[in-house]
């Protein structure tokens, strides 16, 4: 047994599809514990396994609870999440600590790859990764997901990266990383809460299993970096750029006179950008993350057969 195995806790539905080869994509959980207000937290984290499993994949939501990396929650577990004041948000620098301290935790995008790359989960599906922060010039914020895109072996699906980050600078921070980033029926990079952005991808595929072809030519040759796939908004819940942005600007520079700082500018912007949508942005939110959802669960699909 290879040593971190005892910290895992692996769901019966999730440990049997390993154990049989049928596909199986993780989940995030801070969406759950930070993204949105109870009980509709748990609305949508039922939806989105709902879908996957809809699309013939079992989901898996992992999360930190009683010392232990449960991959797989069950309806309690999720309930807990939901409802407690005291989930601590979880990236690779804080994994250790709460697992050592029995805390309760949610985890990040990073966190989530390490965790799901330990059960062996070759797919996870989150609304949109962490990136470069506007700033950075004076600041240095960069999101932990990067670094973890460029060395945990994981395929992440999402709608591009937040758009309150700075996305030329993400993608340059990708590249020299050497992390493909591949368009999923676009060929410019998805902007979060609108399909397009001006920045153009060298990469993109048309299919499902087009992408779980350069997925399992990756792992044939050996390259133990993550893959990210980014995947637009549906159309008919994207929103216009020049609305959003205005409002993304006006938010960030709220933060600034504010002094809000470091992990907790992701969560400030993103609840006033929902305040000043009246909402829409939540709703395109939870789009994303199901349409992420149903196309994670088919690339999952898609490579599956491919090993078989």
């Amino acid at each position: 047994m290879k040593s971190f195995e005892q910290f895992l806790e692996i769901k019966a539905e999730v440990k049997e599809a390993l154990e049989n080869n049928k596909p199986v994509v993780a989940l995030e959980s801070t969406i759950i514990s930070h993204g949105m207000p109870y009980p509709d937290n748990v609305k949508m984290a039922k939806k989105v396994e709902a879908i996957i499993k809809s699309e013939g994949a079992i989901p898996a939501t992992i999360a930190i609870m009683d010392g232990k990396i449960k991959i797989g929650l069950t309806d309690e577990d999720l309930e807990i999440l939901a409802k407690s004041n005291n989930v601590q948000k979880v990236s690779r620098r804080d994994l250790a600590n709460v697992i050592a301290n029995k805390s309760l935790g949610a985890t990040t995008v990073a966190s989530t790859m390490i965790c799901a790359q330990m059960a062996n989960i070759k797919f996870f599906v989150t609304g949109g990764i962490g990136g470069v922060h506007r700033g950075y010039e004076t600041t240095l914020d960069v999101s932990a997901d990067l670094e973890e895109l460029s060395r945990t072996d994981v395929t992440v699906i999402c709608a591009g990266a937040k758009a309150i980050l700075d996305l030329p600078k993400t993608m340059e921070y990708l590249e020299t990383k050497g992390v493909s980033v591949i368009g999923y029926q676009t060929e410019v990079l998805p902007a979060f809460y609108t399909r397009e952005s001006d920045i153009r991808l060298r990469h993109f595929v048309n299919t499902d299993k087009e992408l779980a072809e350069i997925v399992y030519t990756k792992e044939q040759l050996g390259l133990k970096n993550g893959l990210l796939v980014v995947n637009p908004i549906p159309k008919e819940d994207s929103l216009d750029s020049g609305y959003i942005n205005s409002i993304i600007d006006n938010a960030i520079n709220q933060s600034v006179q504010n002094g809000i700082k470091g992990k907790d500018v992701t969560p400030y912007l993103l609840k006033k950008i929902v305040e000043k949508t009246k909402g829409k942005s939540l709703k395109a939110n939870l789009s994303l993350v199901y349409n992420n959802a149903k196309v994670g669960a088919k690339i999952a699909k898609a490579y599956n057969d491919i090993e078989k």
